[in-house]
């Protein structure tokens, strides 16, 4: 409990640089987030999304239901559940229906979309299938028809896709798709295809600063939606890597509001995208040795984390030490990163005591945000 305790206060503090460094006004919607139960045991509560957003001034999200123990036959009991948590939320939550390409999913589409769904999620991961598969070419045609965007997932755990989406686009004029976790499964070839394309976008939903990076010297600012991915990812730190990265990027003050709430709120109002201008991000990442190490060492650790292990081989330790350098131009920012690092391995020296799959669940997830934070800061000290 004390472990967490500290925890919660680190984060709290980090709730108040983040916020202090945002413009006060600055409006944000949140282009993928996820309610329900998923197979992986991750759930995502209501009470709690809206809460994040009260917390962090998130106006509106985009929301669908993950991949849930009665998604058979075609998610319908799901997506039930997001068009009434959707109902139930005043308008903030944007119910996107959800479909397996093996089970009727142009009529659980049609269906959704007649009670008030406002796009499409696709997961060809979890649900087993290839964007060169045929089932995709109606479901491509009813959104453009309809007049509603694609969410795809395009992050790990896939082969390359660019071909087979950029043939789907091409097919369907008028269709707006939204690429997943920056399309990092596929980004050089992807930002080859639909770079400057109008209606093709990227969310921001990556665990590394350094893909959003490699995202923003590729595509141009029209073209990235923020996004937290919910409850996989959370806040602040999809806030702080957003912002930090985007200044780093050189985005000005509008285009930075585009990236945080313009470019969704046309997609969800059913507005022509903005003409892309050109990608602004650096072509060569200038970073301290010391932060640099850092980076390198909490890569190393990530893997254990997710898996809910205990540091067997010290690379937390080892970003711990590498935060005591000298450095005298980023000192203030080793020292925050040395403080989350702390909280992060107080905590999750606990896992071994929590018995509930439940509480060693959260015990992670929150130490894997703390360690998210600090990987920030160490990636865009320039």
């Amino acid at each position: 409990m004390e472990a967490l305790e500290r925890a919660g206060q680190v984060v709290a503090e980090w709730d108040e640089r983040v916020s202090a460094a945002l413009p006060s006004d600055l409006d944000v919607f949140d282009a993928h987030t996820h309610l329900g139960t998923d197979i992986d045991g991750m759930v995502g509560r209501p009470e709690e999304l809206l809460g994040g957003m009260d917390r962090y001034g998130i106006t509106r999200a985009n929301m669908f239901c993950l991949d849930e123990p009665d998604r058979h036959p075609g998610f319908r009991a799901g997506n039930d559940r997001t068009l009434a948590f959707a109902a139930q939320s005043a308008g903030r939550l944007i119910p996107f229906v959800r479909l397996d390409l093996g089970e009727a999913p142009i009529e659980e589409a049609t269906r959704c979309l007649d009670l008030g769904a406002r796009g499409i999620k696709l997961h060809p991961r979890a649900q087993k299938f290839l964007l060169n598969d045929e089932r995709l070419a109606p479901v491509f045609s009813l959104a453009a028809e309809r007049g509603v965007p694609i969410l795809v997932h395009a992050g790990r755990g896939l082969p390359p896709i660019a071909a087979g989406l950029e043939r789907l686009v091409d097919s369907n004029p008028g269709v707006q798709l939204i690429l997943a976790h920056a399309g990092i499964a596929d980004l050089a070839n992807l930002a080859n295809r639909f770079s400057g394309k109008r209606g093709v976008f990227f969310d921001s939903s990556v665990w590394s600063a350094i893909d959003l990076l490699g995202l923003l010297r590729l595509v141009p600012p029209e073209q990235v939606l923020y996004a937290s991915d919910y409850p996989y990812g959370g806040w602040p730190g999809s806030l702080l890597m957003a912002m930090r990265v985007a200044r780093v990027s050189g985005f000005d003050e509008t285009q930075m509001r585009a990236m945080f709430a313009g470019n969704a709120a046309r997609i969800a109002a059913g507005e022509e995208p903005l003409e892309p201008s050109r990608a602004r991000g650096p072509q060569v990442l200038e970073q301290p040795l010391a932060q640099a190490r850092i980076h390198q060492y909490l890569s190393m650790a990530m893997p254990l984390l997710f898996i809910r292990q205990p540091d067997a081989f010290g690379a937390l330790g080892l970003a711990l030490n590498a935060t005591e350098e000298p450095n005298g131009s980023h000192s203030e920012e080793l020292e925050q990163i040395r403080e989350l690092l702390e909280a992060a391995r107080d905590l999750w020296r606990t896992l071994p005591e929590q018995e509930e799959d439940d509480e060693r669940r959260m015990v992670a997830r929150t130490a894997v945000r703390l360690i998210q934070l600090a990987d920030t800061v160490a990636v865009t000290s320039s």
